[in-house]
């Protein structure tokens, strides 16, 4: 027996039909996922990746004038720092771009830019390599080879083509420094056409660039697509006895660290889950 009371399949309340809800328009969401979207892509360049590009020679062949590389910005959250043979984008320390042509970009170029959808061509940026971290001691002599902590580097490998590892002149080619902590050396893979710590030791900083003022590590180099590479540090930076000192536990594994935290309670639930 059915209960006379009850409302039928399809009726509201007192018998009136139920009237479907009509589905927003998508011109009308439209607005919404462009929002959406631009904040994720304001949160990725913030805290994860961004694009940049690589304005000049120093880092030949590594890098190409106009290549666009990828930067990881998300392990210097964790308490990561440089390390040596990384190639790292660092803010111009003390005017190290003094002299260096501007581009004038577009109010198209400069939207994606804030957006991290291209390189920026106002920010005062730099990409080199890596050489010394804090309590090293770095020396050039001759044509080199350059040696950390009494350790000869063997460059061949992603030093240009031609050039010595040392510059013979006296403007900062024969060196010997020891690197504070807090402080990275940096040079260019194209030693003789290289503006980098070796020429800058006048300034502020002594031609060191401060940890505080690396954006990040480049990673990939995602354009042109027939240049498609990751930047591996090279083996010569992983030879026994180049640590000047014992490095501190536990940073580099700290995002691996973190990231496992996160998966264990997911799978605990998944598993519980009937």
């Amino acid at each position: 027996m059915t209960d006379e009371h009850s409302t039928a399949e399809g009726q509201g309340p007192g018998g009136t039909a139920r009237t479907p809800k009509k589905p927003r328009s998508f011109w009308k969401e439209l607005p919404i996922l462009i929002g959406i979207a631009l904040v994720l892509a304001l949160l990725i360049k913030t805290f994860l990746v961004q694009a940049f590009s690589i304005p000049s020679d120093s880092m030949q062949n590594t890098l190409q004038q106009g290549d666009r590389v990828l930067v990881d910005k998300l392990t210097p959250w964790f308490g990561s720092e440089p390390e040596r043979g990384e190639v790292v984008v660092f803010h111009d320390p003390d005017n190290w771009l003094a002299g260096e042509p501007t581009t004038d970009p577009n109010a198209l170029q400069t939207f994606l830019s804030w957006i991290g959808l291209m390189p920026s061509a106002e920010e005062k940026d730099l990409i080199k390599r890596v050489i010394g971290v804090g309590g090293d001691t770095i020396e050039c002599k001759n044509t080199g080879p350059l040696t950390v902590n009494g350790k000869a580097l063997n460059e061949a490998s992603y030093v240009y083509p031609g050039n010595t590892p040392c510059s013979v002149d006296d403007q900062g080619g024969q060196f010997k420094v020891k690197v504070p902590e807090g402080f990275i050396w940096v040079m260019g893979d194209h030693r003789q056409n290289s503006r980098d710590s070796r020429y800058n030791q006048s300034d502020k900083n002594h031609g060191m660039v401060p940890v505080k003022d690396v954006v990040g590590r480049a990673v990939v180099v995602a354009w042109p697509v027939n240049r498609w590479d990751n930047l591996p540090v090279p083996d010569t930076f992983d030879q026994p006895g180049l640590n000047a000192q014992p490095a501190a536990a536990g940073l580099p594994v700290a995002p691996q660290g973190l990231a496992l935290a996160g998966v264990v309670p997911v799978v605990w639930w998944r598993r519980r889950k009937p």
